[in-house]
């Protein structure tokens, strides 16, 4: 097990018996906190608790004085904690309040923060599973960490997989995970594609074993090739989002004249275009097909290009495209070379555009001009009205 690497920190605070209130105590209360107990007054006036939230809290309390709750309150402010996150994290956790601040919270923010995790990291982990500091830490927290670790033997990438989904550190390995991992495996997915996935969006495998075969099994009926990346991101997609959700991208697609054949070749190609917006799809069917005047088959069949970003990849990029058409720098429009042009990496972009230099000096610097207006206001107008 790994050797704590223990912050020195005063705790002085804990010994004190009371703690400067989170929320100053109200000169009256309501009648339903005055006929409760002192608990249910702690609750308001120390944590910030509206009543009625109190009143349900204080069920599950047994504390008569406020020594330990005051101490459990002055860690979470030394850790880092603002008044406001410590209410919301009270408000979730209530019982938190009745544990020994020094030897079972503080031994599990020592934890978290020797694995790599940072103070803002730690804050926002806690406050989403509240119930870890519940947890034993030699019990449960430090073994579940090992699993997660021995999965994706390398820190780094499982400090990744915690920030991006903090149930991990609460997850039921057994139940779920491995299962889960196994299904993939049975399928022909091969071990780089899985560790993919568990390393950038580990919450897919906490979903139920029965609800996860299922997406896979429907993946394996589109078509999709467990061989390939694709495969799990179209999991993921499926998995992130309801059957309702998903139908209701499909007909925005199928109102730019997408059959339910292309959809699915587009989805499978790139199952990132149906994970954005309805809004953002539209603005780039939109722009792409009315402004620009491409076939809607096109973007079908490079369906990537509605996950590009409307004003810092595709208007700029769409842009100089029209002005070398403009400047006699290309013959017509090359429908098929767009899609390269707007997927093309930031540097071959640059490339071409040094081409036409001799001819037209100005391209580059119109591009520049443009991207930087994009990045530096986050939107961009356009200057000239593109014909469709």
């Amino acid at each position: 097990m790994l050797n704590l690497a223990r912050r020195n920190l005063t705790f002085s605070l804990f010994k004190t018996t009371s703690v400067h209130r989170l929320f100053p105590r109200s000169s009256s209360s309501s009648p339903e906190a005055s006929d409760n107990s002192f608990r249910v007054s702690y609750l308001i006036d120390s944590c910030g608790f509206p009543t009625d939230k109190a009143i349900s809290a204080s069920k599950y309390l047994k504390f008569k004085t406020p020594d330990r709750a005051d101490s459990v309150i002055a860690l979470l402010k030394n850790q880092g904690f603002t008044e406001t996150q410590i209410s919301q994290l009270l408000r979730k956790n209530p019982t938190a309040l009745t544990c020994h601040p020094e030897k079972n919270l503080l031994p599990k923010f020592e934890f978290l923060a020797s694995i790599g995790l940072s103070e803002s990291d730690i804050i926002k982990l806690l406050n989403g599973i509240p119930n870890l500091l519940g947890k034993n830490l030699k019990n449960y927290i430090e073994p579940t960490y090992s699993s997660l670790l021995n999965l994706l033997q390398c820190n780094d990438r499982t400090l990744r997989a915690i920030r991006k989904c903090a149930l991990v550190l609460d997850a039921d390995f057994q139940a779920n995970m491995i299962p889960n991992m196994q299904i993939l495996h049975d399928v022909g997915v091969p071990g780089s594609k899985i560790f993919h996935l568990l390393n950038y969006q580990p919450r897919n495998f906490l979903a139920t074993t029965e609800q996860f075969k299922k997406v896979v099994e429907e993946i394996m009926e589109m078509g999709f090739d467990p061989l390939k990346t694709a495969f799990v991101l179209g999991i993921h997609t499926l998995m992130s989002m309801s059957k309702s959700t998903r139908e209701k991208k499909m007909e925005i697609y199928e109102k730019w004249g997408w059959s339910k054949a292309q959809i699915l070749v587009a989805f499978r190609s790139s199952p990132v275009c149906l994970m954005m917006s309805e809004e953002k799809i539209d603005k780039v069917m939109e722009f792409l097909v009315s402004k620009m005047g491409f076939e809607t088959s096109l973007i079908a069949k490079n369906s990537v290009l509605v996950s590009l970003s409307m004003e810092k990849r595709i208007i700029p990029r769409c842009l100089v495209y029209q002005y070398c058409l403009d400047n006699g720098l290309m013959n017509d429009k090359n429908y098929c070379g767009i899609s390269w042009w707007l997927k093309g990496t930031e540097n071959a972009f640059i490339e071409r555009l040094k081409r036409y230099e001799p001819e037209a000096s100005n391209a580059l610097k119109f591009y520049q001009e443009k991207l930087d207006h994009a990045n530096n206001n986050g939107h961009m107008s356009l200057p000239f009205q593109i014909e469709s």
